[in-house]
This record gives structure tokens, sequence and C-alpha cells, in this order.
């Protein structure tokens, strides 16, 4: 069986995908699903550091899912990323035509939301109580996209 690919976008790859990523493989353990490969990318990343709030966000609820944060270093989406991705997680209606732009299907990119409005607000440059808005957001958005991911075979 080939192994599913989830890709999170947002735009500097510092704060909410890398966030979503760690949040997802939290999700994931929790169903006893290490067989879903997960990865981050940005739109207009420039190698940076993942977002020390967004550390500290993911370290409050648990520790160990925030130390692949503590590594993350920033990057623009790839072609190949494209193409491995079953499932490409947005946290905008910008982010999702971007993406589409660059040619992944419509039926593969999916807007997170935690709410009736579609999207995830983007925390930089924010307080540590935003930052926990928005991972309690994501947190939520993430554990919706777990169950669908979960319940589909690769196409």
């Amino acid at each position: 069986m080939t192994k599913l690919t989830i890709l999170f976008v947002c735009t500097g790859n510092t704060c909410r995908s890398p966030m979503a990523m760690a949040l997802m493989r939290l999700a994931l353990d929790r169903r006893n699903r290490k067989d879903i490969i997960i990865e981050s990318a940005g739109l207009s990343a420039h190698g940076q550091p993942a977002a020390l709030n967004a550390i500290v966000a993911i370290a409050e609820l648990d520790n160990h899912y925030s130390q692949p944060l503590k590594a993350h270093i920033s990057q623009n989406i790839t072609a190949d990323q494209l193409d491995r991705a079953d499932f490409v997680a947005v946290m905008s209606k910008n982010h999702a035509e971007a993406v589409a732009a660059l040619g992944k299907d419509k039926d593969k990119i999916h807007i997170l939301s935690a709410g009736k409005v579609p999207g995830i607000a983007d925390p930089f440059g924010g307080d540590m109580e935003t930052y926990r808005k928005t991972r309690d957001q994501l947190e939520k958005a993430v554990e919706t996209l777990a169950d669908i991911v979960c319940s589909k075979e690769r196409t």
C-alpha cells in the first residue's frame, strides 16, 4: 500500500503550516496512523525558523510534538511536493487559488477551517494569546481533516 501524503501550506511557513503539521502528527498518532506522511511549505518562505510563539503554543499541548518545530526551517512549496501530495491543506482561499495556479487539482486542495468561515488567520507577529487562538483553531481543523484522510484510500 502506498502511503498518503498531506501537505500543509501557508504564506511564510513559519507559523500556521508547521503548527498544523505538528498537530496533524498528534491527531494521526492518536488514530495509530503512522503510515501517513506530513509535510509543510510556504508560498513565500525565506529560510526562517519556526516562530518561537508557534513552538511554545504546540509545547503547551504536548512538548513531544513541538520538537520538530525547533529544527524547522521554512521552505517554499515545490513541484515535487505538489505531485506527491494527496491532500493539500491551505489556510485561506488565496492560498487555495495560488496552489491551484501551480497545477494542483482543486479537488485535492482543502481550506482549513475551525468554524463557519473558511480559513485560519495568520498569527505572525502576534502575542502568545494570538498564537494560542491559532493553535486551537488549527487543532479543530486538523482533527476534521484527520477524520477525512483516515476514511479515504489513496486515489
